[in-house]
């Protein structure tokens, strides 16, 4: 059968179809999608440092397209214009800008800031204004690195004061302390153990035999008549209390005895006689003794 194709058409077509396969293929390696339906807008920028082909593009953070091409006007040399793809269904705001910001691993992204107080939308093809974004970087060397260079005195003075503090004597004094009193500690601990392993089982069977005999002596202080025994007590405090009354009374004897003064002071009275007798009758015997033999 005769081939359809000659040699040289084979070597034809297989070129075509590998040069459409590298397009393709570098397309989508640009992140490219030649299939879905994109809008085209042109921003005008004086300076796109770090800006390339297939660079993101951004709203609020959502990426929304790549960057298509990037050209140089001879004629005014500060003005580049750059070609941007973007999905179909996004709209920009008239008024809208376009910033380039880097990152801090190289490269830029472009941002649209959508102007969201006005409802009129631009037409696909036509110029954004593009402006420079903030650079991360040199924000970074403008805010922070001064502060870190006035920090550095102070840092190399803390430095030092930590070296001396280190190397200062007190401090392994201190540390050695520390070491005794952990040593102490774990020592306590383990006697603090064994009384507990020893000791204090006996001590809770202790207390557990005086809880039950405060129970048996409750039981037999349940089994008392004390309603007889505090009425008994009660009774003999009425005759305590009787017989104290009756003591300082004056119609019996033994109030007589007690509360009567001319009683008190005719006992008084009769022992100052006697001991006046008695005194005399040591100095004149013969008075009161008489002796006769015939």
């Amino acid at each position: 059968m005769k081939s359809l194709f000659t040699k040289e058409a084979r070597i034809g077509i297989v070129t075509i179809v590998s040069l459409g396969l590298l397009y393709f293929g570098i397309n989508y390696l640009k992140g490219v999608n030649l299939f879905k339906p994109v809008n085209h807008y042109y921003v005008s920028f004086t300076n796109v440092k770090d800006v390339t082909i297939s660079s993101p593009v951004y709203v609020e953070g959502f990426k929304v397209g790549l960057v298509r091409s990037i050209t140089y006007d001879y004629a005014t040399t500060d003005k580049i214009t750059v070609e941007i793809s973007l999905d179909d269904e996004m709209r920009i705001n008239r008024g809208s800008y376009v910033t380039i910001v880097k990152s801090l691993l190289g490269g830029a992204e472009l941002h649209i800031h959508l102007n969201k107080f006005i409802g009129e939308y631009m037409k696909t093809g036509e110029t954004l204004d593009g402006r420079m974004g903030e650079d991360m970087m040199g924000s970074i060397q403008e805010r922070i690195l001064p502060g870190v260079e006035a920090l550095l005195p102070k840092i190399d003075s803390i430095l030092v004061g930590l070296q001396t503090l280190v190397n200062h004597p007190a401090l392994s004094q201190s540390l050695n302390h520390i070491e005794r009193t952990t040593g102490n500690l774990e020592v306590s601990s383990r006697r603090l153990n064994a009384l507990l392993s020893d000791d204090v089982p006996g001590i809770v069977s202790d207390l557990r035999t005086i809880t039950t005999n405060f129970s048996d002596v409750s039981e037999e202080l349940k089994g008392l008549d004390l309603a007889t025994t505090i009425n008994s007590v009660n009774a003999t405090l009425a005759n305590l209390k009787q017989f104290t009354n009756q003591l300082n009374s004056r119609d019996n004897t033994l109030g007589l005895l007690l509360n009567d003064r001319s009683l008190y002071n005719n006992m008084n009275s009769t022992m100052e006689n006697a001991s006046l007798l008695l005194i005399d009758f040591k100095e004149h015997p013969k008075r009161y003794v008489h002796f006769s033999l015939f």
